[in-house]
């Protein structure tokens, strides 16, 4: 630039451009330029880049490039590939570097080109998003729903060990009641979980549970384009934002339950900031949000899927490939199945039989072992052999119980153990587990003296036992002693 000045100054003071070039050591097209532009205007192309040996090959990767456009994202045309194929099929004799540069300047100017967005109050955008996540101590997937108010940019997470359709609804029951609102609309992709099918003119076809759930809560649903996830940007960006401000380092906790109190008290603390941009905190702007929101209904909408079973002659129900037990007395019939993020609740007609923590894993087998004694009372010989039975971990008394049962009255005896626990259909283990161990400090090892005891310690009031009531208790037989039993000693008969 001090160069430039200088030459424009002295043809400005009247030397002529032939003696400043001569002067400066510049040529004269240099001195005519710099009289020309105030500034150096740069390089200045006058015609197109001429390719000689690629110009006849550009209609061919055009070709190909565009039929890429229809397959797996990952088996796309490389340069490298292309240049290779130009080569051995076309016979190609340029080199590489001018097709990988062709390639990228038609790749930069293929690229799209975005609108910028303003978000009015009251609306809202929600997806599900992944971390690892260590609850009870075993290390999981956990799969976070996500919802977003984009003009304040306050959020709702929380979390699941599955993206299921349940999830999706009890997330957003859960959002509405932090809220303590319901957004005039919220913006998804086309999870399968939400639209069952996109008919030919673009409208969707919902989900039975998603359907039932916007009934509910009355706001419009709207969908951005299939596999454009630009389309609710905000939400997409707010799930990384959870990602790696509120679970880093792995969240360890003992159970679902304090993991989504964690993450509810982090969304609450992010309403204090100020980002940027932005004068107001995102609490300040989320006042008018809620402003444009409607009311809650009276009551939340109950975020379970709903299915129909028959029970099998094992007395288990499937649902989502798992079987869970229900009472035997209703093998095979027919039943409904109402599954819910955390339980599985199953009933038969009126009437509730069975209730189970919901399990994610595949083609397994959920028991409760109550549901099976009838039966094990009935076939005792199954009693050390029934699955059912075969991981619960009762406490230690009860073991006792059973072997003073067996070894006093042998099978009968097992019987009697098994009508014990069934005193679990109607009460809880604590208060049977108390009454073991009084009947077995007081020695009254017997079904009737357990239930006696268990009422008792239930009413609060002292035992009444006879123990003469059971005849198969050991009993020692005291004679008496008279006084011409002792004169005999004294005599010699006494052989």
């Amino acid at each position: 630039m001090d160069l430039y000045r200088k030459v424009r100054l002295a043809c400005a003071e009247g030397m002529s451009q032939r003696e400043a070039a001569r002067h400066f050591n510049v040529s004269r097209d240099t001195v005519a330029k710099m009289m020309a532009f105030s500034v150096p205007p740069g390089y200045r192309r006058t015609a197109p880049v001429k390719r000689p040996k690629l110009d006849a090959f550009t209609g061919i990767i055009d070709g190909w490039l565009e039929n890429d456009r229809g397959g797996h994202r990952k088996q796309r045309h490389t340069a490298k590939r292309v240049f290779e194929r130009l080569r051995d099929e076309h016979g190609f004799t340029g080199g590489y570097t001018i097709v990988k540069d062709y390639m990228r300047e038609r790749e930069r100017h293929g690229r799209e080109l975005f609108v910028p967005l303003a978000h009015p109050p009251g609306h809202a955008q929600a997806d599900f998003g992944e971390a690892v996540v260590i609850i009870g101590g075993v290390e999981q997937k956990a799969h976070f729903f996500v919802l977003d108010l984009p003009h304040s940019d306050a959020c709702f997470v929380r979390a699941y060990p599955a993206a299921t359709a349940e999830a999706w609804v009890d997330g957003h029951v859960h959002a509405f009641a932090f809220f303590g609102k319901v957004p005039a609309s919220v913006l998804y992709d086309n999870d399968r979980c939400l639209v069952a099918k996109i008919l030919p003119d673009g409208t969707r076809q919902r989900a039975t549970l998603f359907s039932g759930f916007l009934s509910h809560y009355l706001f419009r649903d709207r969908y951005g384009r299939p596999g454009k996830g630009n389309d609710k940007g905000n939400v997409e960006g707010l799930v990384g934002y959870s990602r790696r401000n509120f679970m880093v380092p792995v969240p360890r906790f003992a159970m679902w339950d304090a993991f989504n109190v964690r993450l509810e008290g982090q969304c609450r603390r992010r309403q204090a900031d100020v980002l940027r941009g932005q004068s107001e905190t995102i609490g300040e702007r989320l006042a008018r949000d809620l402003a444009a929101m409607s009311d809650l209904p009276a009551s939340p909408f109950e975020a379970c899927d709903q299915a129909t079973g028959r029970v099998s002659s094992q007395a288990l129900v499937r649902y989502k490939t798992n079987d869970y037990s229900v009472p035997v007395a209703y093998g095979h019939r027919d039943v409904w199945v109402r599954g819910y993020v955390d339980e599985v609740v199953i009933g038969c007609g009126g009437e509730l039989i069975a209730r189970h923590p919901r399990c994610y894993d595949r083609e397994d087998m959920v028991f409760d072992p109550v549901h099976y004694l009838p039966l094990i009372e009935r076939k005792i010989n199954a009693l050390d052999q029934a699955a059912p039975l075969a991981e619960w971990d009762l406490p230690p008394e009860f073991a006792t119980l059973r072997r003073l049962m067996e070894a006093r009255m042998v099978k009968a005896g097992r019987r009697e153990y098994v009508q014990v626990l069934r005193l679990l259909e109607t009460f809880d283990i604590d208060d049977l587990h108390a009454a073991v161990k009084k009947a077995l400090q007081l020695g009254a090892v017997g079904f009737d003296a357990v239930k006696h005891l268990v009422l008792c310690h239930v009413e609060k009031r002292p035992p009444k036992l006879d123990l003469d009531i059971y005849p198969y208790l050991p009993r020692a037989t005291v004679g008496t002693t008279s006084a011409a039993s002792y004169m005999s000693l004294l005599s010699r008969d006494v052989a």
